[in-house]
């Protein structure tokens, strides 16, 4: 599926407590999904010596995207589509156990 990044302006008074959670740019988002078109927000970076912050969606179109940020309150100067590079993740040897073992549990 598709990403996008989308740009707002975002003050730098407007990064604290007042600013939306990304717990809720995730709720709009599923709202905004229509049936087999799903719209996930996938994170943000915030510049504050711009005033601008990146919101990173994966969207079938970038009027999905577009309805997901109005739903969460967020305006959108451009959204544009986008291609993300991630580092592989490192194979494990058949049988490896994880490098972090879980913590153990108290009875």
């Amino acid at each position: 599926m598709p990403e996008f990044l989308a740009e707002t302006y975002t003050p730098r008074e407007g990064l604290g407590a007042a600013a939306p959670r990304a717990g809720d740019i995730a709720r709009a988002a599923a709202q905004a999904s229509g049936p087999g078109a799903p719209v996930w927000f996938l994170g943000a970076i915030a510049v504050p010596a711009e005033e601008t912050c990146f919101w990173l969606y994966q969207a079938p179109t970038a009027e999905a995207v577009r309805a997901a940020m109005t739903a969460a309150g967020l305006r959108p100067e451009r959204i544009t589509p986008a291609v993300t590079l991630r580092p592989p993740r490192p194979a494990r040897p058949s049988g490896a156990a994880p490098a972090c073992p879980p913590p153990s549990r108290a009875h």
